[in-house]
């Protein structure tokens, strides 16, 4: 067989695979909350799992490593050092009590303490986000086909895009969730296999260290100018905060079958991250001395399988590509669609039934898949369509986010005036200074403002109750993740449930 036909049958047979575990998972979605949040049974081994390969997509396995070889450490801080961030940070801070909650969106929470209105936008926000994301993952999906089988990019991200479709559709999060599990397994597989051959064959870590410029593991700034700064916080917060209202994550949280459960398999999933996220980063970075003057970096990776695999494990290779792209792309799609059926649908249908709403939810897959793929055809940059997929949550959404959980006395009025200042402050510098990270001053005017507002406007707005899916008030205590790492925590009636 030839190579190509070698490539084309392991692809065609781990497509296969991942379609029948998703037909497979059909029978386990029978209502809108199995098919959201897995009848929020989900065991620590496959929640842990499925977080890594929600992080680990085409921004980690492509963009990252682009961006190591272009810019060394430095060039890689949002991604994978501020998503790691993000995973410890939503566990510490935000899941105890958002699994207490019982939801099955994060946009019901600010429907019970914002309003409609603050929910609207932050549905808004999440819908558009998770769209741009899916985008950026079907463009990793088309370079995939384009450097290692010469199929036009264009025909690599629709057919990826119908595969992803059909198994979230078929199955939702058990779907996800296990097809998640065996992606894992072959993207752990492929990347170790990769750096196993790659050091072997350049003679180790010794031939590449002399070659490389001496700031290459260097993880601050250089120069002291106030915008290279912005910049570079800009860098660990488009991740690292703008993703802890990521609803691709909460689902997770949402799904865990108790708080303990979900406390700890954000931290397992960032220390698992962060490890897996490095080897694609070493292998930017030795291909910047073996691969000099590549006119996209972020085809490193296929550069280094099609150099130095054979065409077995090439195909073994391209099924890990693939896995972390199509783990991440079906996660952001019943994100984006678990958000339209809760929280949009009821705007136009009110009293919307269990049947409807597992309905919509299964429209909206293919639907906003559509639009994904136009975004994926139009705009063709991995990483940098990844963090601006992240900026309108990152202004909009996330302080009226942190606030509602860790200040008691946080009211609509302050969320809705933070939500339109980070907003306009971000778009008006876009427009007349763009060479500043608009993104980070309109975090940084959102703070400023719902500081501002929130103590003025106690008396005639005040602040919401807490409330859980069931309408009863949860009390803000027990939220920092300090529960036992392997003691089985002591039963309570909200992690019971």
């Amino acid at each position: 067989m030839s190579s190509e036909s070698i490539i084309f049958t392991g692809v065609a047979i781990y497509l296969v695979v991942m379609l029948i575990i998703g037909l497979y998972s059909a029978k386990r979605a029978g209502t809108a909350a199995d098919f959201i949040v897995a009848g929020r049974r989900m065991p620590i081994w496959i929640c842990s799992v499925t977080i890594i390969a929600t992080w680990f997509g085409g921004g980690t396995m492509m963009g990252a490593s682009g961006a190591a070889y272009e810019g060394g450490l430095l060039g890689v801080i949002a991604d994978p050092f501020g998503g790691a961030l993000a995973l410890f940070l939503v566990g510490f801070f935000f899941v105890r009590i958002f699994r207490r909650l019982r939801l099955l969106t994060f946009i019901d929470f600010f429907q019970n303490r914002y309003g409609k209105t603050a929910a609207t936008i932050a549905a808004i926000g999440s819908i558009s986000s998770n769209i741009g994301w899916t985008g950026a993952l079907l463009v990793a999906f088309g370079f995939v086909f384009q450097s290692l089988t010469g199929i036009p990019m264009e025909i690599g991200i629709l057919g990826g895009a119908v595969v992803v479709f059909i198994y979230t559709v078929a199955g939702g999060m058990w779907a996800v969730a296990l097809t998640d599990f065996v992606q894992m397994v072959v993207i752990a597989i492929g990347l170790v296999m990769l750096l196993v051959v790659v050091l072997i064959d350049v003679g180790g870590w010794g031939n590449i260290g002399p070659h490389l410029p001496e700031d290459t593991f260097r993880m601050v700034p250089l120069e002291n100018a106030p915008g290279i700064w912005l910049t570079y916080f800009r860098a660990w917060v488009i991740f690292g905060l703008g993703d802890v209202t990521a609803q691709t994550l909460l689902q997770r949280a949402f799904s865990a079958k108790n708080e303990q459960v979900a406390q700890n398999s954000f931290y397992l999933a960032g220390f698992g991250y962060l490890s897996l996220g490095m080897i694609p980063v070493t292998l930017g970075i030795i291909a910047s001395v073996t691969m000099p003057g590549l006119t996209d970096p972020e085809t490193v990776i296929p550069e280094l399988a099609i150099a130095h695999l054979h065409p077995v494990l090439i195909a073994i290779f391209v099924g890990a590509l693939l896995a972390a792209i199509m783990s991440s792309a079906d996660s952001a799609l019943l994100a984006a669609a678990s958000v339209f059926s809760i929280n949009i649908l009821p705007l136009f249908k009110p009293e919307a039934s269990d049947r409807l709403k597992l309905i919509a939810t299964r429209v909206a897959i293919p639907l906003f898949g559509c639009i994904a793929v136009y975004v994926a055809l139009e705009v063709q940059v991995v990483y940098d369509l990844i963090l601006d997929a992240n900026s309108v949550i990152l202004v909009c959404v996330t302080i009226p986010f942190i606030v509602g959980i860790w200040w008691p006395r946080a009211n609509r009025t302050g969320a809705l005036a933070s939500m339109a200042m980070g907003f306009l402050t971000w778009f008006a510098t876009i427009l007349f200074a763009p060479e500043l990270p608009g993104d980070l001053l309109g975090l940084m005017a959102g703070l400023v403002t719902v500081l501002i507002v929130v103590p003025l406007t106690q008396q005639i707005d005040p602040p919401r109750r807490l409330l859980n899916s069931d309408g009863e008030e949860v009390e803000f205590k027990d939220r920092l993740g300090t529960l036992p790492l392997f003691k089985r925590a002591e039963p309570t009636t909200d992690t019971a449930r």
